[in-house]
């Protein structure tokens, strides 16, 4: 979801933006309840499939934002090529003291509750990016 999101956002920098999972036996759409909650709010992430994080989505440009602390310490972890100044939970980059929760296995709503949560911290991250980029800075 938090992929869909910042695609439909206006970013002053042109980026890449790339949606991968930790663990992904094989590629699989986009999950049902998730799906129906970017369609009601107008995001349509049709042909979606599932991607394994891999060695190669590391790069010193790449920003690699998790919605977790366990998801962060896994990634550093498992992937050698990961530099801990490129990974980050969301919610500490943006300023916000709690993460987003994990909707998996849960009700319609409670996707619905992510994407609302999600949506407001990716908001203010597109902001931050801007403006580093008014500010001349990265």
């Amino acid at each position: 979801m938090a992929a869909g999101i910042l695609q439909e956002c206006n970013l002053k920098h042109p980026v890449e933006i790339f949606a991968r999972g930790l663990v992904v036996l094989f590629p699989e759409p986009l999950n049902q309840k998730a799906e129906t909650v970017m369609i009601s709010n107008g995001i349509n992430m049709d042909g979606f499939m599932s991607t394994q994080l891999t060695e190669e989505d590391f790069s010193e440009d790449a920003l690699v934002l998790v919605m977790e602390h366990s998801q962060r310490e896994k990634i550093l972890e498992k992937y050698g090529h990961a530099d801990p100044e490129n990974v980050y939970v969301l919610t500490e980059l943006v300023g916000d003291e709690l993460e987003i929760i994990d909707p998996y296995g849960g009700t319609l709503q409670a996707y619905g509750l992510c994407y609302e949560t999600m949506r407001k911290t990716i908001l203010k991250l597109v902001n931050l990016l801007n403006e580093s980029e008014d500010n001349g800075t990265d």
